[in-house]
């Protein structure tokens, strides 16, 4: 990330409202000239929803109640990382 290029991060849970958010800021990007790349956080996603229940499931019977979608766990931090 730099001044020329930055970085604007929408987080929240499904059902949050984070794509009425980005929507909103390609508007404004549109009105302003601004050529921006769109980049969905989901695609980063260790399991699909299927298989996170099954981890989640998994995990309790390990002995792991905390395990989440927002954990390091059960996401490609690693990619995440590189794609930046």
């Amino acid at each position: 990330m730099s001044a020329r290029y930055p970085i604007v991060a929408i987080t929240g849970s499904s059902g949050a409202g984070t794509t009425s958010v980005t929507e909103i800021f390609q508007h404004i990007f549109r009105r302003e000239g601004i050529r921006a790349q769109i980049f969905e956080g989901d695609s980063m996603h260790r399991f699909d929803r299927q298989a996170m229940r099954a981890e989640i499931q998994r995990q309790a019977e390990l002995g792991n109640p905390s395990f989440s979608d927002f954990g390091p766990e059960a996401n490609l931090l690693k990619e995440l990382e590189e794609t930046f």
